[in-house]
Order: structure tokens, then C-alpha cells, then sequence
């Protein structure tokens, strides 16, 4: 079984794009914290998964097609300029009404990818800038980690402010 560091999207993969959706891979920026995360992860034997809420596809403001691509454009710039892989890239495309089991903080999309890839959830991380992250990790069996400078109170297991800390809190914790 493998242990994973489960990662949401945007606001810590890439910059927020605040309260709309990032739509083209000219607009999806990559952040150097996340990285240097992703690095350390990876050399403390985590695989490394991304967990999104992408309501814009059932919105129709992007095609899944679209959305795919612009995630195999991430995994792409990952490998070949940092040397680093993702397993995988798990999205739900539904919106609150949906009532599916995918969108968080339904753990639908962490136990799928546990399912489809071998991973130990009890050993597992699930890393968010969201207190909905954080409810779908617990929920999932992982451990979490909040990463937000304006959360006062949080259901996480850690608490840091940026992803700067998120670094070094994962240097400490990740066996």
C-alpha cells in the first residue's frame, strides 16, 4: 500500500484565481511552494495526488476535455522541469446540487483514488487551503493540513499559514 500526500488545487497547486475558475493554461500558475511540497513528499516516499472541485465543467464554462488537458499540461511541466510525478488528478465536475459523492468534503474523490492506485489512506495526508478539504480528508481517514493565514479555527490536524510552512511542517511529519 502506498502512502499519498493528497493535494487540492487551487490556492495550493496554483494560485487562487479568488472567486472565479481558472479556464486556460495560460491562467493556471504554477506555485514554487507547492513544488518544493511535492519535492518533499516524493523523497520521503509519498506519492502525490490532486484532489479539485471543478464545478466550471457542469457550468459549461470549460469542456472535462479541456480541464483533462490542462491537467496532463501540469503533470508534463511537473516531470520534465522538476522531475516530479502525480499520480494522479482526481476532479469532481458536479456542483453542490448534484448530490454526488465526489465533491468535497465527500471523500468520494480520495477513496476512488485510494481504490484505483493501493494507497493507505490511516498513512495518507490531505493538504487544503479549505476547511472543506480538511472535512474531506478527516472523512477519508487522513491525516490534514490546513494552509491559510485567516483561519482562526480549524478541524485539521496542523495548521500553517503558507506554503512556505506547508515545507517545513511536511519535513517534520512525512516518515
Amino acid at each position: 500500500m502506498k502512502k499519498c500526500v493528497l493535494f487540492d488545487r487551487d490556492g495550493i497547486v496554483n494560485r487562487s484565481p479568488g472567486p472565479g475558475y481558472v479556464l486556460s493554461w495560460a491562467d493556471f500558475h504554477i506555485q514554487e511552494g507547492f513544488v518544493a511540497a511535492l519535492r518533499t513528499a516524493a523523497d520521503r516516499g509519498y506519492v502525490a495526488v490532486v484532489i479539485t472541485n471543478q464545478q466550471c465543467v457542469t457550468k459549461g464554462l470549460i469542456t472535462a476535455e479541456a480541464l483533462d488537458e490542462m491537467h496532463e499540461k501540469l503533470r508534463r511541466r511537473l516531470r520534465d522541469e522538476h522531475g516530479l510525478e502525480l499520480l494522479d488528478v482526481m476532479v469532481c465536475p458536479h456542483g453542490d446540487a448534484h448530490g454526488c459523492a465526489c465533491r468535497k468534503p465527500k471523500p468520494g474523490m480520495i477513496l476512488d483514488a485510494a481504490a484505483r492506485h493501493g494507497i493507505d489512506l490511516a498513512l495518507s495526508w490531505m493538504v487544503g487551503d479549505q476547511e472543506r478539504d480538511v472535512e474531506c480528508g478527516r472523512r477519508a481517514g487522513c491525516r490534514t493540513i490546513l494552509v491559510s493565514a485567516e483561519a482562526e479555527c480549524t478541524a485539521a490536524d496542523y495548521h500553517v499559514n503558507d506554503l512556505t510552512e506547508l515545507n517545513v511542517l511536511l519535513q517534520d511529519v512525512l516518515s
